[in-house]
């Protein structure tokens, strides 16, 4: 299986050899009836022992976005209302919890290669919190109509590559891949360096909010919507190589650490925007 830039995706189980049997299934960028020479795909009994498909993982996906948001939402009116209040050691604590609980299950789920519905749920709650308080802060400051632009963009990005994929515009090539991965990595290198400079007072300008900042955020967009070519990539081998249907759930926790992270980027990028 390819590599990504998504640490959720890489060192994969290979697909269940016990699928044979059914024929290749059926990933994003295949035709619906099985496949010349297989026959229509059979699904064995039991739900998670058949072989995933791409409802499945839409379907997890979804679940997952829909927990984040009802967690989100209900954080971020919290959260105005605590900055309001003056109490932003409250929202600072929620922040930290959320971005530590959220950190811990998902190197609990990469590392240990958990295809589990309740982590992924987890993942999604908590992240929620996590990015609900950042966005009562980023309210309370720039206007409500900000958190609503941030998921608008978000779902503009996802829904443009998820059809940059499916048609083929850009294909996920080997090199394609290692740009990527080579573009997140000079990102992360950047960022660190930006961090510890700034312990000691020096100032790349990369979170700023200056001109510098700026180009810097939409570069950052820029890997992440690139990095959902990859994410689709991996689900699909998945489906083709006939996973089991619990491994929707990790292709769905995949797509939401990128989400995650696009929305965060975006809802800076606003900032930056709304501040000139």
């Amino acid at each position: 299986m390819r590599s990504s830039s998504n640490p959720a995706f890489r060192k994969l189980p290979v697909g269940n050899a016990g699928y044979g049997q059914y024929g290749p299934n059926v990933g994003f960028n295949q035709p619906q009836g099985g496949v010349p020479g297989y026959g229509t795909p059979q699904a064995p009994s039991g739900a998670d022992d058949r072989p995933m498909t791409v409802d499945d993982v839409v379907i997890k996906t979804g679940m997952s976005l829909g927990v984040a948001l009802i967690t989100g939402i209900v954080t971020a009116i919290w959260s105005q209302g605590q900055v309001a209040a003056g109490n932003m050691g409250a929202v600072m604590g929620a922040m930290l919890v959320g971005m530590l609980v959220g950190l811990g299950l998902s190197l609990f789920i990469i590392f240990k290669q958990k295809a589990s519905g309740p982590l992924t749920l987890a993942y999604s709650a908590v992240e929620g919190v996590f990015l609900g308080a950042i966005t009562g802060v980023f309210q309370y400051y720039f206007g409500t109509g900000i958190a609503l632009q941030a998921l608008v963009g978000t779902a503009a990005v996802f829904g443009t590559m998820l059809v940059v994929y499916k048609t083929g515009a850009v294909k996920v090539t080997p090199k394609l891949t290692k740009w990527i991965i080579g573009a997140l990595g000079g990102v992360l290198v950047l960022m660190l360096a930006n961090l510890v400079l700034g312990m000691f007072g020096v100032d790349m300008g990369l979170r700023s909010g200056g001109p510098i900042a700026i180009i810097f955020s939409l570069v950052v967009i820029g890997i992440a919507a690139f990095s959902f070519l990859l994410d689709f990539d991996q689900a699909d081998r998945m489906i083709r190589e006939g996973m089991p249907a619990k491994w929707a759930w990790f292709a769905a926790f995949g797509l939401m650490t990128t989400l995650v992270w696009l929305y965060l980027e975006i809802l800076r990028l606003l900032s930056y925007l709304q501040s000139d």
